[in-house]
């Protein structure tokens, strides 16, 4: 069997679509499995045993798009599955040839148009968490499992060893991520506050705070470091991998609703998650004792990139309540006799 997963974007959703992957590859271990991907984001599924192939687009470019449906052709796929609900994502499941064409049920559409280029589709009912909407195309490959499985292979990291190295002669009990940025302005807690979290973690809890940061957030993990009281320290440059080793191995992770949340969620680290306005029962972590703080309820914005207030409302989460929630984190991740 051939099987093409449509999911270009963005890194997060992405890692909410790989349960599909998991179960579709233990129910069909011999299938090529292909995964259809953005290059802003593909590098994730460079650590995902359960695909077979990464194929690679730039969606923005017309040019690259039509090479790229010329190449799923030639693989005549027997089902490709749309976990996006585009109508750019549903396109390309359906030029590529594929004999069955899954999506969402209309409803369920971010682009209701998309549904007209299904041949089949699922309705996922009432269910909360992208995860389990995902989960819900299983349905059409009578597969009944739907549980929530990260096939990720995380890779040896020489981020790692700075940071270890810095535990070692600190003699601290081990390390925590921060990850202050966000593509979203309204995603973005102030780094000032992230800075007092950070000094919290090392005298509350002989943490090492280890603050994340990607292109172009090098000011916003300077400005956390400088208001930590010389207790954090920048990572390293990292990229998908070194974000997966170093999340595995650490304490906690405090972050807002952006990609490394999300990875670190899917490695099992335990996560206190900041949230504004996007809605953490439906994006947020997904284990029972991992804690999100949201003030989605309040948010006059949701799922919009720029808040419609002179003060977004993920500014109204205070250190308090993040200290907090840290301290319950930490409590519930300690092993039991």
């Amino acid at each position: 069997m051939k099987i093409l997963i449509v999911r270009l974007g963005a890194l997060g959703d992405i890692v909410h679509a790989l349960p599909v992957a998991a179960a579709l590859r233990a129910r069909h271990p011999e299938a090529q499995i292909d995964w259809l991907v953005d290059r802003r984001h593909g590098v994730l599924l460079e650590f995902v045993r359960a695909v077979t192939r990464r194929l690679v687009v730039d969606s923005r470019r017309w040019s690259d798009a039509f090479v790229a449906v010329r190449a799923l052709r030639r693989e005549r796929y027997d089902v490709a599955v749309d976990l996006q609900g585009l109508v750019k994502s549903a396109a390309f499941a359906r030029t590529s040839g594929a004999t069955r064409v899954i999506g969402f049920a209309r409803a369920h559409l971010r682009e209701r148009l998309a549904a007209g280029f299904y041949s089949e589709t699922c309705d996922p009912g009432d269910v909360r968490h992208v995860i389990d909407k995902n989960l819900s195309v299983l349905a059409l490959f009578d597969i009944a499992e739907r549980r929530r499985r990260f096939p990720l292979e995380i890779p040896e990291s020489g981020a790692c060893e700075p940071v270890v190295e810095r535990v070692r002669r600190g003699g601290l009990r081990g390390y925590a991520l921060i990850n202050p940025g966000a593509a979203w302005p309204n995603k973005q807690w102030p780094p000032a506050r992230f800075g007092k979290v950070a000094s919290a973690l090392a005298v509350r809890h002989a943490l090492l705070p280890v603050v994340l940061w990607g292109p172009g957030e090098e000011a916003i993990a300077a400005g956390v470091v400088e208001a930590s009281n010389g207790t954090a320290m920048a990572a390293p440059l990292t990229g998908i991998g070194d974000v997966l080793a170093l999340a595995r191995a650490a304490r906690i992770v405090v972050s807002g609703d952006t990609g490394p949340l999300h990875l670190a969620a899917a490695v099992g680290a335990p996560v206190v998650a900041l949230f504004g306005p996007t809605d953490p029962a439906r994006n947020g972590p997904w284990e029972a004792a991992d804690i999100s703080l949201s003030r989605y309820a309040d948010c006059v914005c949701h799922y919009q990139r720029r808040c419609r207030r002179s003060r977004a409302c993920i500014d109204e989460i205070s250190v308090e309540d993040v200290r907090a929630a840290i301290d319950r984190r930490l409590v519930a991740a300690e092993p039991h006799a």
